[in-house]
């Protein structure tokens, strides 16, 4: 596990570094550099507040996205599930894999949608890289402050935890905003 105040990396094997791991370590460095950019912080500020969507803070990093050569949405790559219907908020394919990347906000962990994300991950056939982002902090209705990034490394943590059953991801990379 690689951690510092925003962004945590869970690695399923550390003794070897394949080469699509190396591209995914590259291309989170390239979105860690986006997300300290002022102009990118102030944009993720403004659409991060109570009532917002995902959609929201997902639309404020489309053109650096695709600047890194994700593509948004990306449709057919759960075709051959009964749940076809899923997609990726932006995916990007490795010459070996390939990365989901997972826009979280308001139901992070209310509706467990960072566990969601590990799954689809997992069910995919085409990647083996997750990228989340999620909330630092997240206030509630009521003014709540909840530990978003803190809860979701916690509990993706647990699948690479020595004696837990391996899951099909070579490795997690969590941004918080």
């Amino acid at each position: 596990m690689t951690k510092n105040e925003s962004y945590v990396r869970f690695v399923r094997t550390e003794g070897t570094l394949s080469e699509s791991l190396k591209e995914a370590d590259q291309l989170a460095r390239l979105l860690a550099e986006v997300l300290e950019r002022p102009d990118i912080q102030d944009l993720i500020a403004a659409a991060h507040h109570v009532g917002a969507s995902s959609h929201a803070i997902q639309e404020t990093l489309r053109a650096d996205m695709e600047a890194l050569g994700f593509r948004s949405e990306r449709k057919g790559l759960f075709s051959n599930f009964r749940v076809a219907g899923l997609r990726p908020d932006y995916f990007k394919e490795l010459d070996e894999g390939g990365i989901l990347f997972e826009v979280e906000r308001g139901k992070t962990i209310a509706n467990n949608m960072d566990l969601l994300d590990v799954w689809k991950t997992h069910i995919c056939k085409e990647a083996n890289h997750l990228f989340l982002l999620v909330p630092r902090i997240r206030e509630t209705e009521k003014g709540v402050e909840q530990k978003i990034l803190n809860t979701v490394t916690n509990r993706v943590g647990t699948f690479f935890q020595e004696g837990v059953q391996a899951i099909d991801i070579e490795s997690v990379h969590i941004f918080g905003y």
